[in-house]
């Protein structure tokens, strides 16, 4: 049992399981929008486990796809793959089976999920080989979370309407915002290796430049679903809120200092993702 809990630790470690954060808050407050007074549990759990099973998948198949660029990396060198504690038919087995547990979880829900899972697997796989010839992967990673809340919307409803769109939208821009200021570490091997990148192609300052352009569009997208829902005003704070903790994101980073893009980076995005479904669901129940 302690052999196979820390092989269950290392592969979490791999998939960075605690980065669920980021976009499952997202779905969940969609599932909320979506389901009005009539929320069923069975529909929740099953959202989470297709969550959780996506975004395994696509971090495993990250890995394997950036393993040698990964060695090479002094950042990442020391992740599981380059250092050789885990194998890469592992993680093949590995990205298999959280592919499955989302193609499950979609049949559970309905047939609509289940038919869109390949796109969903093929936008997040996709992702891994988009640096290798675009500046614009950041969007492309926002892209694979921006499916959280759409397909959450789609879980309890069976088709789209404004406010899903809206908010996946600014889970876009969110993402491509902040993954382009943690891209601002790896300039310099970027560059050398002749990988693509915001702060590779436009430089480390005018990159933070797009990144904050970005989050305000997220801001104003986020506060553009309020129309589209039944939500108390005490909604509009919440995105007021959020917008406070990005300005203190991007207050903690510089084109001079980037030592603080990991409090930047992973700190703040949670607590703005928690945020966020905090004002949702109150929002939604004062209503």
């Amino acid at each position: 049992m302690s052999a196979l809990a820390s092989r269950a630790v290392l592969y979490g470690r791999m998939v960075r399981l605690s980065h669920s954060v980021f976009a499952l808050p997202f779905a969940l407050a969609s599932a909320a929008l979506a389901a009005g007074e009539g929320t069923r549990w069975r529909h929740v759990a099953w959202i989470v486990v297709a969550m959780v099973g996506a975004r395994s998948a696509a971090m495993g198949f990250n890995r394997l796809a950036d393993h040698e660029i990964d060695a090479r990396n002094p950042r990442t060198a020391g992740r599981e793959l380059p250092r050789g504690v885990l194998r890469r038919a592992e993680v093949w087995a590995f990205v298999a089976l959280s592919a499955g547990a989302l193609v499950l979880a979609a049949a559970m829900l309905n047939p609509l999920c289940l038919m869109l899972s390949p796109v969903a697997l093929a936008i997040v796989f996709g992702y891994s080989y988009t640096k290798r010839f675009t500046a614009l992967s950041h969007l492309f990673l926002g892209l694979g979370l921006a499916l959280a809340p759409v397909g959450a919307w789609l879980a309890i409803r069976g088709q789209l309407a404004p406010a899903p769109i809206v908010l996946g939208l600014a889970v876009l821009c969110w993402v491509a915002g902040f993954d382009t200021i943690y891209a601002c570490q790896d300039v310099a091997f970027d560059r050398e290796a002749g990988l693509h990148s915001l702060p590779a192609r436009l430089g480390v300052a005018r990159a933070l430049q797009v990144a904050r352009a970005l989050h305000v569009v997220a801001v104003t997208l986020l506060a553009l679903v309020y129309p589209f829902a039944p939500l108390h005003p005490i909604y509009l704070l919440g995105v007021a809120g959020v917008a406070a903790l990005l300005v203190y994101e991007h207050a903690l980073v510089s084109a001079e200092d980037l030592s603080r893009v990991d409090a930047a980076f992973f700190a703040m995005n949670g607590w703005i993702s928690i945020g966020y479904l905090g004002a949702t669901l109150t929002a939604r129940i004062l209503a």
